[in-house]
């Protein structure tokens, strides 16, 4: 069902977003049928002196195929192509007027340019190249044959269909290259999106190898030494330290193995030991230097130092914000533990700018942005609130658990 439905073609137009762009091709195709059926029908017997019953076919053979070009205007095309060079080898057979054109009569040459328009919006350039040959070719060949003798007014079809097919191919390519070109961009900003992210993520890898390596070097060291630090450790405990130490020491080494692509040669930076909530205040002091009033709360309580360095990057990111898109508006900085210990709250609100800025002050960012902010809850296994205020403020709030089992 899939794949009949994918090869069953599409009408002219069909991917317009506007439903009367849509319905167009079809109001034009049943419209030129209408009018030139009867049309057709009475010239050809009245002004040129058919028989009724050939004009007669040969009017629905030139104009019911213009339905069928909305959908498929190729085939349309074999359809009425043929139906025109039959109607002029018939026209040979009545005595008609010099002054009637010959060998396509107006309202076949009308309905054959409205043809070559669906053509040009559908079929490709090579396509159209040969169907403008193929009228020109039967246009100059049955000149040969014309019984008044020819004129450039007897090119009047294959000049109005090539302006017809030049028109609508390239109407079909500037649309294929504004598709293509929104498809770029949308390809492009989810690549941005899934860069930033990586990114990321990987600078939190980096930061989470100096915590967790600091942890497992206490340990081993703690392990290493234990026997000299203990008195009377009996044999098999200290086989047991020295397992613990040797163990830590692998894990240490894997670790840094797996994470040690991690590190370019320009992150010198951040071998240092990792901020926490101690630092914070240096945070609040350099963004109030820089033209800002900031109100501090800070939290002396104990986090595990994922905790705080999750806290240090959401404030430090919420501050750089507020120094970018709102210059001088004054800001809360706020951590609390809630009164069971489970989880640390972080808040960030910054009222309206005294002036709205022309634009952002800086125009690099620290590369964290809300996704480095979401990933960092994340990580943790927090909540993060964001959002504009009806003010016009800006609010950011984290909840980071303190326990293992919130961790879990």
């Amino acid at each position: 069902m899939t794949s009949v439905e994918e090869e069953r073609p599409r009408a002219l137009l069909a991917g317009a977003s506007r439903r009367w762009v849509r319905l167009l091709p079809w109001g034009v195709a049943f419209v030129l049928c209408v009018a030139l059926l009867p049309t057709t029908i009475q010239v050809l017997t009245a002004d040129y002196g058919l028989n009724g019953g050939l004009a007669s076919a040969l009017a629905v053979a030139q104009t019911a195929p213009l339905l069928l070009a909305v959908v498929r205007p190729l085939q349309a095309w074999y359809v009425i192509f043929a139906a025109d060079v039959a109607g002029a080898l018939a026209l040979l057979t009545v005595d008609f007027e010099e002054r009637l054109l010959w060998p396509f009569p107006p309202m076949e040459i009308v309905g054959y340019v409205g043809l070559c328009l669906a053509l040009g919006l559908r079929e490709r350039r090579r396509t159209l190249l040969l169907v403008w040959l193929a009228t020109a070719g039967a246009n100059v060949g049955l000149g040969f044959v014309a019984p008044h003798g020819s004129s450039a007014k007897d090119l009047l079809l294959t000049i109005l269909g090539g302006v017809a097919l030049l028109l609508g191919g390239a109407l079909r390519e500037r649309n294929e290259v504004q598709r293509r070109l929104v498809e770029q961009e949308t390809i492009s900003e989810a690549e941005r999106g899934r860069r930033t992210l990586l990114e990321e993520r990987a600078r939190i890898a980096r930061e989470l190898h100096d915590v967790v390596a600091h942890h497992m070097s206490v340990i081993t060291v703690q392990a290493d030494t234990a026997e000299y630090r203990l008195d009377r450790m009996p044999p098999d405990v200290r086989e047991e330290f020295t397992s613990i130490a040797a163990t830590a020491r692998e894990s240490l080494g894997e670790m840094r193995r797996l994470l040690g692509v991690l590190r370019n040669e320009e992150a010198h930076g951040e071998l240092v030991p990792q901020p926490g909530l101690t630092q914070i205040g240096q945070l609040v002091e350099a963004t109030a230097r820089a033209g800002g009033t900031v109100e501090f709360t800070p939290c002396d309580a104990e986090v595990p130092e994922a905790v705080g360095l999750s806290a240090y990057r959401i404030v430090q990111e919420a501050l750089a914000n507020v120094v970018r898109h709102a210059p001088g508006a004054p800001t809360h900085v706020s951590l609390s533990v809630s009164e069971d210990g489970d989880r640390l709250t972080v808040l960030v609100i910054n009222d309206p700018p005294p002036e709205l800025p022309a634009g952002p002050l800086e125009v690099g960012g620290t590369g964290h942005g809300l996704v480095g902010m979401r990933e960092r809850v994340r990580l943790v296994g927090g909540t993060l609130d964001v959002g504009p205020l009806p003010d016009g403020g800006f609010r950011v709030a984290a909840q980071l658990p303190l326990t293992e089992k919130d961790f879990t």
